[in-house]
């Protein structure tokens, strides 16, 4: 199977109809895709692969300038390239392949471990079972979903123990242990901006040389690892191209990987070191973002992750933040494509882990609205988020008026347990909040409304108020007469808080 001409990336047409493409296809028919049709972390792995593909067939572009001419010159590129390199898309055979090193070899029996480990779907070794009851059984997948989960695997595979293998004479690196691969340090959230087909996400998303210089600084814009593949371990070099530069980055080498010849088994030991952002030699990863935290009194510079009890859109206002530096914080480096005044589709997601432990695949997309990317729209919209923090709070002390109120109340009855109160209120109250995100992004895109009137006016403003409500009326019983006095007193105190939150502007009735 070769990934060049073989149909293997899932796709819906413009139709909406799944169906598999060639990597030359995804680019010669890609004003006829839609989208692609993957989990967050093959979407990303796959983007990542489009995105060094075309950089490097058009060998560029070579600034803003050259960018926007480029969209037109992408097919014919792309398929010229991929005539060059076709035999470096193999995905068996006993010469070169795709993300694999031919040669590997090991007498380890723990380097030898089935196909299936690179899914993490499946459950293979210590990975869960919740989902996949033929776990442990040896098994085959179809080539076009081991192509699809190779990729994946490089990119987001966990560090750990691993085992060691030999590669043309030498150990693997890591002395038995791994680091993470570069797409998943951080539970890092990645973004792209979406277009009207998939020829256009792609090309929306392609960096120029210019702008990868000012961000990287020298001479770090690369070679893909096929163009350069290491001829060991100690060809620093190519090492070097692989980690530390952008298109070397873009599809990784972080695990030595020989699919064996039943397609059952693999080799499988630890690659390419890839240091994450932070650390020495490390680089940001383009589709990323970078926030500034506070950490023991001290600033320091961190990857936004994903958090499975915070949803991707309370930090949106970090997300479309444009960069102006390596160091510097950011969203995703394509954001320098657009204009601030457009605008755009944005899809954000990853894999969340527990350090070495997947736990959660998680996407949102987002319409961003025209002048969101401008530091006033980013601004307005944060301030969005916080009041919500802010009526959030509000709640958590009317349900603990709430309980107090019921324990005060000297008639029988009984007493209510706060945590799972909270617990109930907080998930009705963000599930109702979350669906009322548009009216954020369209407060975001309206700034200077929200400076003149205040937050009490806007949809924003009203949705919350409605979801707090609600929460507080559905979490909190009100069949006893000790139950409507407890619930009394903590509207009481949800009604302050509001007033206190929203900092109502003018005079009227405000419910």
């Amino acid at each position: 199977m070769n990934l060049a001409t073989d149909g293997w990336i899932p796709i819906l047409d413009r139709h909406g109809a799944p169906a598999r493409v060639s990597l030359e296809n995804a680019f010669v028919q890609g004003e006829n895709i839609a989208d692609l049709s993957a989990r967050p972390d093959e979407r990303v792995a796959l983007m990542r692969l489009l995105i060094a593909v075309a950089q490097a067939a058009l060998d560029g572009p070579r600034d803003a300038e050259d960018w926007r001419g480029s969209l037109a010159r992408l097919p014919e590129a792309v398929h010229e390239y991929l005539k060059k390199w076709r035999h470096a898309f193999e995905l068996f055979g006993n010469g070169e392949r795709f993300l694999q090193l031919s040669g590997l070899e090991t007498e380890d029996e723990e380097a030898r471990t089935l196909v299936s480990k690179l899914d993490f779907a499946l459950s293979t070794g210590h990975n869960d079972t919740l989902f996949d009851n033929a776990g442990g059984n040896p098994r085959t997948l179809p080539s076009e979903r081991l192509a699809l989960v190779l990729l994946t695997y490089q990119c987001f595979s966990p560090g750990g123990r691993i085992a060691v293998a030999r590669w043309r004479g030498q150990p693997t690196p890591g002395n038995g242990s791994s680091s993470h691969a570069p797409c998943l340090p951080g539970s890092m959230i990645h973004a792209y901006i979406r277009g009207q087909n998939l020829l256009d996400t792609v090309h929306r998303n392609l960096l120029n040389k210019e702008l990868v210089k000012r961000i990287y600084g020298g001479d770090r814009w690369g070679r893909p690892v096929w163009e350069w593949m290491p001829e060991n371990f100690v060809d620093s070099k190519a090492v070097e191209n692989a980690t530390e530069t952008y298109l070397g980055r873009l599809v990784p080498l972080s695990r030595s990987i020989w699919i064996e010849a039943d397609l059952v088994r693999m080799i499988l030991a630890n690659g390419l070191n890839y240091p994450a952002f932070g650390s020495e030699g490390g680089m940001r990863e383009a589709a990323a973002t970078v926030t500034v935290a506070t950490s023991k009194g001290n600033q320091e510079h961190r990857v936004l992750g994903l958090n499975i009890e915070k949803a991707i859109w309370r930090e949106l206002h970090s997300l479309v933040v444009k960069r102006h530096s390596d160091q510097g914080v950011g969203g995703p480096l394509a954001l320098e494509n657009m204009d601030d005044n457009t605008a755009l589709d944005l899809w954000t997601g990853g894999l969340a882990t527990d350090q070495a432990k997947p736990l959660d695949l998680i996407e949102s997309v987002f319409h961003i609205p025209p002048g969101m990317l401008c530091d006033i729209g980013t601004m307005t919209y944060e301030r969005g988020v916080r009041l919500a923090d802010g009526v959030a709070a509000a709640l958590d002390r009317a349900l603990s008026r709430y309980a107090v109120g019921l324990s005060e109340d000297r008639e029988k009855g009984p007493r209510v347990q706060l945590p799972s109160l909270r617990s109930k209120a907080r998930s009705l109250f963000w599930t109702a909040v979350e669906r009322a995100v548009p009216s954020l992004l369209e407060a975001a895109g309206q700034p200077q409304r929200v400076a003149e009137s205040g937050w009490w006016e806007t949809a924003w403003g009203k949705e919350l108020r409605r979801a707090v409500r609600e929460a507080l009326q559905v979490s909190c019983p009100r069949f006893t007469l000790r139950q409507l006095r407890a619930y009394v007193g903590a509207e009481a105190v949800l009604r302050q808080g509001i007033y206190a939150v929203m900092a109502v502007k003018g005079s009227g009735n405000h419910e």
